[in-house]
C-alpha cells in the first residue's frame, strides 16, 4: 500500500515510516522541518529513512492548501497517517497561532485531500491532553472531554470533531489516537526524559514540576508504533448500536473511532528520575517547582478498546524503555 506519513521527520513519524517500509509498503514522508526544536535532529531522523526502497520525502507546510491539494492529486494515497502537528503544551501558552496554522488549518487540508482523492483510511494523532480537567481515572475514550486546559489540547479535541464531521458527511473512515507521553530513542528534546538526561550528564540541576508528584502514563515508542500500524490496518465501520440519546464519544454511526494508546501503568515523576539516575549511574540535582499552567497532575490510559479491537496492549516497562533511551542518547551525542 501507499501511505502518506505527515511529520515523517518527527519522533513518531520516523519510527512509523521505518515500520511500514520494513513490511514492504511505499511511504511518502511529509514535513516542514520547522525550528520548534533542532532541525539537525529532524534531518538525522530523515537520514534513517533516505535511500530505503519505497521512501520519498516531500518538504512542505500542511497549511499550504494548494501544495497539499497537489500532493494528494499527484500521489493517490491508499491511506494517510497524520502525525504532523505543532506539539507542546507550554509552547501553546505563548505561541497560539502556530497551533491554529498547523493543527487546524493543516488538518482540514488533510481531510479535504483524503475526501477528494479516494483515501481508504485516515489515522491521525490526537493526545491524552484532551482529557484536560477530567479527574476520573483511568481516562476512558467513552468519557466526555469538553474541558481542555491548553490551546494545544483544544486543537487536538477539534481534530476529533472535524474528523467525525468528514466521516459522517463523506463516509471517510477516520481513527484518532490519543497518545500518552511517548518516549524512547530519537525522542523530542523538549520532553522531560531528554531534558533530564542532558542536564544530569552536564552536572546541571533539573526542574521537577509539581514537586515530583506528577504521574504520567509513559509509553515506549515501539508500543506506540505497533498501536498505530494495527489500528491503521483496521478500517473502522459504523457502530450499529450507537445512540443519539446516549452518545458514545468514541464511536459513531459513521466510520469513526477514537483509541487511547498508553502503557496503562502511570509512573510518578520521581520514579522516572530514579530510574534515569540508575541508567546513567549519576545522581540528579533537583530544583522542585510548582505545577505549570496548562499541565495536569496525572494521566492514565484505559486501553481496553484498543486491546479488544486490534489485539494489542502496550507493555514495555519504564526501566527497559529508559535504559534503551539512555544508550541511544549516549551514542547519538557521543557522551
Amino acid at each position: 500500500m501507499k501511505y502518506l506519513v505527515t511529520g515523517a521527520a518527527g519522533f513518531i513519524g520516523m519510527h512509523v515510516s521505518l515500520e511500514l517500509l520494513g513490511r514492504g509498503d511505499e511511504v511518502v514522508g511529509f514535513d516542514n522541518l520547522n525550528p520548534y526544536y533542532s532541525v539537525e535532529l529532524k534531518r538525522s531522523r530523515l537520514e534513517q529513512l533516505s535511500g530505503k526502497p519505497g521512501f520519498r520525502f516531500v518538504e512542505g507546510e500542511l497549511a499550504d492548501r494548494p501544495g497539499v491539494e497537489n500532493l494528494f492529486s499527484a500521489e493517490r494515497f491508499d491511506a494517510v497517517i497524520n502525525l504532523a502537528a505543532q506539539a507542546g503544551v507550554r509552547y501553546s501558552l505563548t505561541n497560539p497561532h502556530a497551533y491554529v496554522d498547523s493543527n487546524l488549518v493543516g488538518f482540514v487540508n488533510i481531510l479535504e485531500g483524503s475526501r477528494h482523492h479516494g483515501v481508504k483510511h485516515l489515522t491521525y494523532a490526537s493526545s491524552s491532553s484532551v482529557y484536560g480537567a477530567n479527574t476520573e481515572m483511568p481516562f476512558s475514550i467513552h468519557h466526555n472531554v469538553d474541558h481542555p486546559l491548553s490551546l494545544y489540547a483544544a486543537t487536538k479535541k477539534a481534530n476529533e470533531l472535524m474528523a467525525h464531521t468528514y466521516s459522517h458527511l463523506y463516509q471517510l473512515p477516520t481513527t484518532g489516537l490519543r497518545f500518552f507521553t511517548v518516549y524512547g530513542p530519537w525522542g523530542r528534546p523538549d520532553m522531560a526524559l531528554w531534558l533530564f538526561t542532558k542536564a544530569i550528564l552536564a552536572g546541571e540541576p533539573i526542574d521537577v514540576f509539581n514537586n515530583g508528584k506528577m504521574r504520567r502514563d509513559f509509553t515506549y515508542i515501539d508500543d506506540i508504533v505497533q498501536g498505530i500500524i494495527r489500528v491503521t490496518d483496521r478500517i473502522p465501520t459504523g457502530n450499529p448500536e450507537w445512540s443519539g440519546a446516549h452518545p458514545d464519544p468514541a464511536t459513531s454511526r459513521a466510520p469513526y473511532r477514537i483509541y487511547n494508546i498508553g502503557n496503562n501503568q502511570p509512573v510518578e515523576l520521581m520514579h522516572l528520575i530514579e530510574t534515569l539516575e540508575q541508567s546513567l549511574g549519576m545522581t540528579a540535582r533537583k530544583n522542585f517547582l510548582p505545577m505549570q499552567a496548562g499541565d495536569v497532575p496525572a494521566t492514565y490510559a484505559d486501553v481496553d478498546d484498543l486491546t479488544r479491537d486490534v489485539g494489542f496492549r502496550p507493555s514495555t516497562p519504564i526501566e527497559t524503555g529508559v535504559d534503551r533511551f539512555v544508550k541511544w542518547y549516549r551514542a547519538y551525542h557521543r557522551v
